[in-house]
């Protein structure tokens, strides 16, 4: 799973992506400091199930912190967008290819109103973030619908002639940008376009086409960053103008502060906390304890600095993923060495069991016979759904 970050020039981006990765990627208050892609990798939180068994765990992919496990997650940190970006203007064409692969984005916008569409600093309050919101959305369904458009009209009629599906055309068209069948099926099924004879389809067809499959396939989250510099009221109100989008307001710099904080053993604090507690205060300088004070000022009056639940409302509750944990033993939860839950991954809400042994081991996807349910010991069939932090044994034939 990859998740895009993106967003005009000089919204707090790559402050954002640092704040997530602890990676130093240029960061300056101008436009196009990014200029290639960053990556690096984030986490989500989930409570870890060792404390079931009463023993500790023994953390391999994923780190375990006072009962909390860390699972990874890919970034990718894009350069920034302007109006236009589909016919290549400013980084346009880099920044969409940069994107194919991304199961969804991240946009970073500046809810402090300093900064215009092309990222240049204004008056505090002068510009609406939602306007960026809504361009956005209009610059990736011009890119999908152009993606989609390419020799369309050809390759539909040689798909209808052949008697394959709308879906499997537009499968093998859409490999590259990361959209699976489930998701075509549904924008289909949502746009009511003829399956039977896609050659009949208009360019307008083509362009509601692409922005269902994106709605569907590459689902976005509003970061409204700056929040220390801004107002809830603000925040109520870009809420209202892009709904159903949902939105959630950061302050990255006061993330990436106390992160780095954090690693230096200045405070003691753990990304997502409301707050945080000084820790060898007698090494802070005047201007550092001035510094924590306005964030824990910042912090008392928007619940925390809102980086890390931005990124967990868009892997759980946007891309809908869960945490499973696979196993060796279902009675010890132990693997074929004796570690204690040695893995946690991420898979999509309804994963079957077969899915899970594929997503272990090419291998055990192969030679499924059961799986087995580490709490209730029941046997479970290849299509059995999972949940959520469920610990599983995968039965295969050797």
């Amino acid at each position: 799973m990859e998740i895009g970050v993106v967003g005009k020039p000089n919204v707090g981006k790559s402050t954002f992506f640092n704040a997530l990765t602890l990676l130093d990627v240029p960061m300056a208050p101008f436009p196009f400091t990014t200029l290639e892609p960053n990556r690096g990798i984030g986490a989500v939180r989930a409570k870890c199930p060792h404390g079931e068994k009463g023993v500790p765990c023994h953390p391999g992919n994923a780190p375990c912190a006072d009962g909390t496990r860390w699972i990874p997650v890919n970034l990718v940190d894009v350069p920034g967008l302007v109006p236009g970006a589909h016919e290549g203007r400013g980084l346009g064409h880099r920044f969409l290819d940069d994107l194919r692969a991304a199961d969804g984005f991240l946009q970073v916008v500046d809810l402090s109103g300093a900064t215009d569409a092309e990222g240049a600093i204004v008056p505090p309050g002068s510009h609406d973030p939602a306007g960026e919101v809504e361009w956005l959305e209009e610059e990736l369904v011009a890119w999908g619908s152009e993606v989609l458009s390419r020799d369309f009209d050809r390759q539909s009629r040689v798909a209808e002639l052949e008697g394959r599906s709308a879906e499997e055309m537009l499968g093998q068209r859409l490999t590259g940008l990361a959209i699976g069948l489930s998701a075509i099926t549904a924008a289909l099924r949502q746009t009511g376009l003829d399956r039977e004879h896609p050659s009949r389809w208009s360019p307008t067809d083509r362009t509601g086409l692409a922005r269902e499959l994106l709605r569907v396939a590459k689902p976005r989250l509003v970061v409204a960053n700056k929040c220390d510099r801004s107002t809830p009221e603000r925040a109520e109100a870009l809420r209202a103008r892009v709904a159903p989008l949902p939105v959630v307001a950061t302050s990255a710099d006061e993330e990436l502060t106390l992160r780095r904080a954090a690693r230096a053993g200045l405070v003691r604090y753990r990304p997502g906390d409301a707050g945080f507690e000084l820790d060898g205060e007698n090494r802070l300088s005047d201007a550092q304890r001035r510094a924590l004070g306005a964030i824990q000022a910042s912090m008392a009056k928007w619940g925390s600095t809102g980086v890390q639940q931005a990124l967990e409302t868009m892997v759980f509750d946007r891309l809908r993923r869960m945490v499973v944990y696979p196993v060796e033993d279902e009675t010890h939860w132990t693997d074929g060495r004796g570690r204690v839950l040695p893995d946690a991954f991420l898979v999509p809400e309804g994963t079957t069991a077969r899915q899970l042994a594929y997503r272990v081991h090419t291998d055990l996807g192969e030679q499924f016979i059961r799986a087995i349910d580490g709490r209730t010991h029941r046997a479970l069939g290849a299509e059995h759904p999972l949940e959520p932090n469920s610990v599983v044994r995968i039965v295969a034939r050797r």
